[in-house]
């Protein structure tokens, strides 16, 4: 590696090549998070409910996390998305519209002891998910 008194370029162009064995500046310059992701690199998508599902919890938990496929509109991409709360299974339906969002696992990967599950439920037929939970809103009839 040049050391030199003229081994500016060189350096700059050994610098650039070592970069790429940087996992996130790879990620980063060949944009495969936005060719990856389901959600095409935006923060929340909607989607259509298939079914609703139950994930069994990883070791050392018990129990079973309320869950529901979906189909996002606008890719046609199937996810499985969490419905955080209380009985909030209980104000999702099929065929629903819902919104979803990252769940906020490390690196968008899956959260806690929900094994495979990226995505949350924030948004039911337009409203907050939280909202109808909280029974401060009920659910509108499409």
């Amino acid at each position: 590696m040049g050391r030199g008194l003229f081994a500016g370029r060189k350096m700059a162009k050994d610098r650039q090549r070592f970069r790429w064995s940087d996992r996130r500046y790879k990620k980063r310059m060949l944009k495969s998070r936005e060719k990856h992701d389901p959600l095409r690199g935006s923060v929340q998508a909607r989607g259509i409910v298939i079914e609703k599902v139950g994930i069994e919890a990883k070791q050392p938990n018990s129990g079973i996390r309320k869950a529901v496929k979906i189909s996002l509109i606008k890719s046609g991409n199937k996810l499985t998305a969490f419905a955080p709360g209380d009985g909030a299974i209980n104000f999702i339906d099929e065929h629903d519209e819902v919104m979803v969002e990252g769940i906020g696992g490390r690196m968008g990967r899956s959260y806690g002891d929900i094994p495979g599950v990226r995505y949350k439920v924030i948004q039911v037929n337009g409203v907050s998910l939280d909202e109808m939970v909280r029974g401060r809103k009920e659910k509108p009839i499409r």
